[in-house]
């Protein structure tokens, strides 16, 4: 009896987009814009968003710089996981501090490509625009440690793109992003034999364990 062979690796390995920035920015309008248009020509896209993460996936966690940046490497070993996998992984979280954004880049590079981008709406913009109401709790004083007010947020140094969204529609800036992983995310490959079929499916089946965590979570 011949000896059982191990599927091989994926040939095509995804990429993490990283949008960061302060509340009400944009980040998560234009991940979703920029999932969309992916999908659309064939690229296998998962959002994860920070408020829905850690809802699932951290509950438990509060709002400590301890707790925020566990929260961060949560949701970066998704990230991993899925992209090792040939996914296009676009996160949407505040994730404010610098240190440990570096460090879940360090940890998805080993597995496939990692684009920071800074969405870079100044603060005026955002409390005008205050989406859930977290500037107007603050203002009120039902809330504290709110990021860009009275808790810090540490803009990215040398990020691969920054968006000014005060200056530029939402659709403006996810053609800009969706420019820059023209050349950055892998091609979808064809599939042309049995043993590429049984990788390919071994990758979903674990790419689909790694989305199961965030609904699965108690």
């Amino acid at each position: 009896m011949a000896p059982a062979t191990v599927p091989p690796r994926p040939p095509a390995h995804g990429v993490t987009v990283w949008f960061t920035g302060l509340p009400s920015a944009g980040k998560t309008t234009i991940a979703g814009l920029v999932g969309r248009r992916l999908a659309e020509h064939g690229r296998r896209v998962e959002l994860l968003d920070g408020d829905v993460v850690r809802a699932q996936l951290s509950r438990g966690l509060g709002f400590s710089k301890a707790d925020r940046d566990e929260n961060i490497r949560r949701i970066g070993y998704v990230a991993g996981l899925l992209t090792g996998h040939g996914v296009t992984v676009l996160v949407s979280a505040v994730s404010p501090y610098r240190a440990v954004r570096d460090e879940v880049r360090a940890a998805v590079e080993r597995v496939g490509g990692f684009v920071e981008v800074h969405v870079a709406a100044d603060l005026a913009t955002c409390r005008a625009r205050d989406v859930k109401g977290l500037y107007a709790r603050h203002a009120r004083g039902e809330l504290r440690g709110l990021t860009g007010v009275d808790d810090p947020y540490e803009p990215p140094l040398a990020p691969e793109l920054a968006l000014d969204t005060a200056a530029e529609s939402p659709e403006e800036s996810a053609a800009r992003v969706l420019e820059l992983l023209g050349g950055r995310t892998a091609r979808v490959a064809p599939v042309r034999g049995a043993a590429e079929v049984a990788a390919r499916g071994a990758a979903t089946a674990e790419a689909r364990a790694a989305q199961a965590l965030l609904g699965s979570r108690p």
